[in-house]
């Protein structure tokens, strides 16, 4: 069997169509097609029920699923590697960050470390900790910042941790108080985050331990929309201190967040196990040099 063979099957799943993952692979349709029934024909077992637009695995699909993305992933793998030997003169990084607190936090040193190493090229990827954790299981990212995962799957490097601060409209009931229990919270209107953000997950959480549900007013993942629905006064929001801080304008009362200690700890993130090309080594020692940027 060949990788583009595997590499095609895979994406077909990943997509849910051959159409989709042509458009994916950047090859034709019947191209792609045809390598999975070459795929077929060499393993002598079908891999994918067709029922018109519609595919699902046979037992065996699944199987020959997991094994093509292990395949897929020491390719990679080994790939880096090779890289590796002209001692980051070449090579790539394909990094994950946070939406939240991308600006303040790593603009800075992604600037740095493009000085430091102009010839790695990195891929950017950016999202919720769920979608960037799943993409680094699928060997589409190789490290990614996420708040600090439990799972055993990934391994992990600390960088910051930050209080939670509440964004409230300007003539909210508690707008003078000093710092605020979330459970003052539970008749207002609250902005969230979109599903694939572990920190809305703890939000909702800490809610439910607090003796209430939120009322939810809208979602989003990008923290100057939810400041301006806030100063719009649609609801309250609660964001990391140090992206709290960025967002303060008229129309917005910012206080700290005294119970729970609700925290953003963001860690770096790779799979457990996998290889840290010297790439990723090179962005992981930058981290532990300069650390998140200084702050009052």
């Amino acid at each position: 069997m060949e990788f583009n063979q595997l590499r095609s099957f895979v994406e077909v799943v990943r997509q849910g169509g051959f159409t989709q993952a042509g458009r994916a692979l950047h090859a034709t349709q019947s191209t792609i097609s045809k390598q999975v029934a070459q795929l077929e024909q060499r393993l002598d077992v079908q891999l994918l029920e067709r029922n018109g637009p519609h595919l699902r695995l046979t037992e065996a699909g699944a199987l020959v699923l997991r094994r093509a993305e292990e395949m897929l992933r020491l390719r990679q793998d080994l790939q880096s590697e090779l890289h590796d030997l002209s001692q980051l003169k070449r090579g790539e990084l394909r990094l994950g960050l946070p939406l939240l607190g991308g600006e303040v936090l790593f603009a800075e040193l992604f600037s740095e470390y493009r000085r430091r190493y102009p010839n790695i090229n990195v891929h950017l990827a950016e999202g919720g900790s769920k979608l960037l954790e799943q993409a680094i299981l699928q060997g589409d990212l190789e490290l990614s910042g996420s708040l600090t995962p439990t799972d055993p799957a990934f391994d992990h490097q600390p960088f910051c941790n930050e209080p939670l601060d509440v964004l409230l409209p300007a003539d909210h009931p508690l707008h003078d108080q000093q710092s605020l229990a979330l459970a003052q919270l539970a008749d207002s209107a609250f902005l969230l985050y979109q599903q694939s953000f572990t920190l809305n997950d703890r939000l909702l959480q800490a809610c439910k331990q607090a003796g209430f549900t939120p009322r939810e007013a809208g979602r989003s993942g990008q923290a100057d929309f939810l400041a301006a629905l806030v100063a719009a006064g649609q609801g309250v929001v609660l964001l990391p201190r140090i992206v709290a801080r960025q967002l303060e304008r008229p129309g917005i009362i910012r206080l700290p967040l005294r119970e729970p200690d609700l925290r953003w700890d963001i860690a770096f993130v790779w799979r457990r196990g996998g290889y840290l090309s010297k790439a990723a080594q090179a962005w992981l020692a930058l981290l532990r040099e300069k650390g998140p940027l200084a702050r009052p």
